[in-house]
């Protein structure tokens, strides 16, 4: 499994929203400022959490993204699965060629693992996440300008 730049860039701009404006409204414009990510793709991104439920949107001099849901009930994987589907190992070996008692005992090998994979992005909240960013004595930053970098 590998985690594409859509996915990374989700998970970054969901904390960003948090860590930066505490679940509030946030122009796309300035998630992307601060996470160097291209607006349009940011915005790609956004569609596709909202229509998962995980953002709203609010029009207006105040508008932007907003969280849907608190940050204690956001999970890393509600956000990949949004953005990626789901969160499994690559393809399976069906129809290939081989002792069909091999297959089966590694796909199921490769099946517990993928639940465990999905478990594991399931086990960490973005309010979790946020919590990390202050331990580690990041500070949050208010909207402002930022300097942006392709």
């Amino acid at each position: 499994m590998k985690l594409s730049n859509k996915g990374r860039y989700g998970v970054r701009a969901m904390f960003d929203i948090a860590f930066h404006n505490e679940g509030r409204a946030t122009q796309i414009k300035e998630i992307a400022e601060r996470q160097a990510i291209p607006p349009r793709f940011l915005e790609q991104i956004f569609q596709d959490l909202k229509r998962a439920g995980l953002v709203a949107s609010k029009r207006g001099p105040r508008g932007g993204y907003q969280l849907a849901l608190s940050l204690g009930e956001i999970r890393l994987g509600d956000i990949v699965r949004a953005l990626e589907g789901p969160l499994v190992l690559g393809g399976r070996d069906e129809g290939s060629e081989g002792d069909a008692t091999s297959r089966a005992v590694t796909e199921e090998a490769f099946d517990e693992i993928s639940q465990r994979i999905e478990e594991a992005f399931d086990a960490i909240t973005i309010e979790q996440l946020c919590e990390r960013g202050e331990a580690l004595g990041h500070k949050r930053r208010p909207p402002g300008r930022y300097v942006y970098v392709i």
